[in-house]
Order: structure tokens, then C-alpha cells, then sequence
């Protein structure tokens, strides 16, 4: 499956985009590792990431804080390699969703399968938006627009695109592209 990645850091002239590659990544920690290292000082730091305009996710890193997390599509997302390191630590901080208490979800009964790309959704992953929907919203994009970016009939690659114009980084962002 064909991933983008870019990894945009705020400095004082505004972003620095420059697209990255996820080969290493097996954890949470890795993406905030990668991002933390493109940081001056310690600044804002997001990484897109966006599969075959099938999910989109960004991760904020803000300094030595916890990474902040919004995947476009939990389900189609837990069912590819890089998407299910951010939503195998959603569901972990299960009820810390804004999206609602995820216990609900999980079943310990169900047997851990390997993903498969034409499988129903995962029971333990909904459907749908999940994470921070504000990790944007001091960079000028309220959370109910990048709902409506991850809203049924989006497309993740599309949306990547507006988030990045409202940034004031669109330009370069396509450039990476």
C-alpha cells in the first residue's frame, strides 16, 4: 500500500515541510522521536500521513509533551501497518476520546487477527473520526471543519491538502508531494 508522509514543523517564518519516510516506525514513540528531531526548539511539530486516499491521520508533537493523535477513519486506518500504530493507542487510552468512551468497543473475547484490507471494520476500532479533533485548532482550523474533512465521502488526500492551505502551508506541502 502506497503511504505519504511529510513532516511539517513550525518555525518563526512559519512551516518547514519536507516528506519523510515511516520505515522505522513500530511505535507511537518512533513518530514522536521523528518529529521532536525536526524541531527547533520546542516548537509545534505535525506529521501527516495519508494511504491511498483510503485514511488520513495527524500527529502533533509540542515539545517533550504527549503526541496528540486524529485519525480520519479509525477502522480503515487499524487495518494498515502505520495507521494501526496510532489506533492501537487510541483505543489503549480508551475513554479519553472526545469521540466517547471506547470500552464499549473492545471485546476480550475476540481473537487478534491479522489485518486484512477487504475485512469488515475492526470490532475493537470505530468507524469514523478518532482522537483529538482540536490538535489544529490554535493554527487556525476549528475541530468541526476537520470533522467535516474526515466526514464520509472525503478524500484523505484532498483533505491533507485544505488542512495544509489553512496552515499557510499548502504551497509547500504540494511541493513534497
Amino acid at each position: 500500500m502506497a503511504y505519504f508522509a511529510a513532516v511539517l514543523a513550525r518555525t518563526e517564518d512559519g512551516w518547514d515541510v519536507s516528506e519523510t519516510e515511516l520505515d522505522d516506525v513500530e511505535a507511537l514513540a518512533d513518530l514522536a522521536d521523528l518529529a521532536r528531531d525536526c524541531a527547533q526548539d520546542d516548537d509545534s511539530v505535525l506529521i501527516f500521513i495519508e494511504q491511498e486516499d483510503a485514511w488520513f491521520a495527524i500527529v502533533r508533537v509540542d515539545g517533550e509533551e504527549d503526541p496528540r493523535i486524529f485519525v480520519s477513519d479509525g477502522a480503515a486506518a487499524a487495518r494498515s501497518s502505520y495507521g494501526s500504530v496510532l489506533t492501537d493507542e487510541l483505543v489503549d487510552q480508551a475513554g479519553e476520546s472526545e469521540f466517547g468512551d471506547l470500552e464499549h468497543l473492545l471485546d476480550d473475547s475476540e481473537e487478534a487477527e491479522e489485518p486484512d484490507d477487504d475485512a469488515e471494520p475492526l470490532g475493537s476500532v470505530p468507524v469514523g473520526p478518532l482522537g483529538d479533533s482540536h490538535l489544529l485548532v490554535e493554527f487556525g482550523l476549528a475541530s468541526d471543519r476537520l470533522l467535516a474533512l474526515s466526514g464520509e465521502g472525503a478524500v484523505p488526500g484532498d483533505a491533507l491538502e485544505e488542512i495544509a492551505e489553512a496552515l499557510g502551508c499548502g504551497e509547500v506541502l504540494e511541493a513534497v508531494r
